[in-house]
């Protein structure tokens, strides 16, 4: 059995599904009902068009059924009373032979169970392998900062893990000028200060298109100490959910990658020797995009030179962090902070960002109140200070 992702070649009623995961078997033939159903969850209804779900959706799927065929267990047989199911079994390997945590296999156990749902409605199988239990989930309530809380009963599938309550791990202000002092690297210094002043994920870091850089001082409107907004379009970079969604740049960061847009990147973008156009800030040396690895490798090679991990989802974490923080003491500020930070980070649900709410109000006040509204004024001094492009 082998997993593939489509390329344009994979045409259907005019339209090309490059990326689209296939599952095929020994004898070529795809591997069914799994093949139908990622068709029907992913091209007929078209509510998932990002191609990373669609890769993520393929391979969970495919691991399964992989790892069902490979030990002869039928996922549409229910088992007898007191044995694994299929999908337990699964679940078991992940986790005892694979050794992955609940946090990585509880989506991909998600997936599954909605495959099963799926099964059940086409009437492929007769009965759920696992069964349902009502748990009960807490909730700000109107997005209170003491800490008020509702409750909700949900119901979920028995064969999910119990996942530990998820660390944020952010960076205080004093390792954020460390790290940025330690990226001898222009290009990665400013990728850094750009993900930890916006809260730019990393793909979208990496893929942030040079077309949204411009010279804030030819703009009327724009005045120095002000936040620039900056719509992004997933049509253009990679974006989670590719959904659209704005962010706010400082003034004096925008100055600093349009200085960049002029000098460096030319000349990376020159290097390339394919000739290709390449339409993000961020080039390699070599005039390539940059991808996952590079920038996973950045940050292990940085954690090394400063004595302390960092990741780039840190810089995410340590933006949201100081951002709500600042926004709940600000006198000025006119509006919800928790829905503002939920904006500009693009989750889909508030519960998600309400987790920084929570780190907040468990921090030591000195932590925080000796570094607040300082992440802007960190870069201001220094640049364009040492680093080569």
């Amino acid at each position: 059995m082998r997993f593939v992702l489509a390329d344009e070649n994979l045409v259907v009623a005019g339209r090309a599904y490059k990326g689209f995961p296939l599952l095929v078997g020994d004898d070529g033939a795809p591997i069914q009902p799994a093949q139908d159903w990622l068709w029907d969850l992913l091209a007929t209804t078209g509510r998932i068009s990002s191609r990373r779900t669609w890769e993520n959706y393929g391979r969970a799927i495919y691991d399964f059924f992989a790892f069902s065929l490979t030990n002869n267990h039928d996922w549409s047989v229910a088992p007898p009373p007191g044995m694994p199911s299929a999908i337990d079994a699964w679940r078991e390997w992940s986790r005892g032979t694979l050794e992955l945590d609940a946090s990585t296999i509880n989506p991909r156990i998600r997936v599954v169970v909605r495959f099963y749902k799926w099964a059940i409605k086409k009437g492929h199988i007769d009965r759920l392998p696992f069964d349902y239990e009502a748990l009960r989930s807490f909730r700000p309530a109107r997005f209170h900062f003491e800490g008020d809380a509702t409750s909700e009963t949900q119901a979920s599938p028995k064969v999910l893990l119990r996942e530990r309550r998820r660390v944020i791990r952010f960076l205080i202000t004093d390792q954020i000028v460390e790290c940025h002092q330690s990226l001898s690297n222009l290009t990665h210094r400013l990728m850094f200060e750009l993900m930890v002043r916006t809260g730019l994920r990393q793909s979208e870091c990496r893929t942030f298109p040079d077309a949204y850089v411009f010279d804030p001082s030819k703009r009327r409107d724009l005045h120095p100490g002000q936040k620039i907004r900056v719509r992004l379009d997933p049509l253009k970079m990679e974006i989670k959910n590719s959904t659209h969604r704005e962010i706010d740049v400082p003034y004096d960061l925008m100055e600093k990658l349009w200085a960049y847009s002029l000098r460096q990147r030319q000349r990376r973008a020159n290097a390339d020797r394919e000739g290709r156009v390449i339409p993000h800030l961020f080039p390699t040396e070599d005039g390539a995009p940059y991808k996952k690895d590079s920038i996973a490798g950045i940050f292990r090679d940085l954690s090394k030179r400063v004595g302390f991990r960092v990741t780039a989802h840190m810089l995410r974490h340590s933006y949201a962090t100081y951002l709500l923080w600042s926004l709940r003491k600000s006198e000025t500020f006119e509006g919800e902070p928790l829905l503002y930070v939920r904006d500009r980070l693009g989750h889909v649900n508030v519960s998600t960002t309400a987790e920084y709410l929570h780190l907040v109000n468990s921090l030591e006040g000195h932590l925080i109140l000796a570094h607040e509204d300082e992440i802007d004024r960190l870069f201001s001094p220094d640049w364009p200070s040492g680093g080569r492009g």
